[in-house]
């Protein structure tokens, strides 16, 4: 019984989030950074930085994406999100295996598993991985955004989409 009062019980919370997302263009596929400024991450305090990982989600608003060029926002609300009335896109760490999560992709009313590797640090969780347009049916959308900027794409803007995930961490011990 004394050994368990000496010992500090610790729980890790998530106290920021950054997300980012690379989408491709032109036949060299060119990347384009953005993120989106109304997002929610979901978590619950845990013993664990992979027991947080696997608590955690998060909803996001597409007419909130930010790529740092407000007119290039704005045709990928009108000419892709609104194409198929996506309007937000949630995502669930449902497993976790060695270093690779399992996360539970909603968009446009498909649900995809797509793995991403984690990587942990002492305050920090990065999630790396890529999803395909059309594992979502957002096929008509990638056509539309496609033909909305098919000169600056040289007539190619590409399925796949690389997406990065940060969860700041804070470890505190009663």
């Amino acid at each position: 019984a004394f050994t368990t009062l000496l010992q500090a019980e610790c729980h890790y919370d998530a106290h920021k989030s950054d997300l980012e997302f690379k989408a491709y263009k032109t036949p060299l596929k060119i990347g384009v950074k953005g993120t989106f400024d109304k997002y929610t991450l979901h978590t619950q305090p845990s013993i664990s930085q992979k027991e947080l990982l696997t608590s955690s989600s998060v909803t996001i608003d597409t007419t909130s994406v930010n790529t740092g060029n407000k007119g290039r926002d704005a045709k990928l609300v009108s000419k892709f999100f609104e194409v198929q009335g996506v309007k937000t896109i949630t995502a669930k760490v449902i497993g976790f295996q060695k270093n690779v999560a399992d996360v539970a992709i909603t968009m446009n009313g498909v649900t995809k598993t797509v793995p991403m590797k984690v990587e942990f640090d002492d305050d920090e969780i990065e999630l790396k991985g890529v999803l395909d347009l059309a594992d979502f049916t957002m096929l008509p959308s990638l056509k539309s955004i496609t033909q909305a900027c098919y000169a600056l794409h040289k007539g190619k803007t590409w399925q796949d989409v690389s997406l990065e995930f940060e969860i700041k961490t804070t470890k505190s011990c009663k």
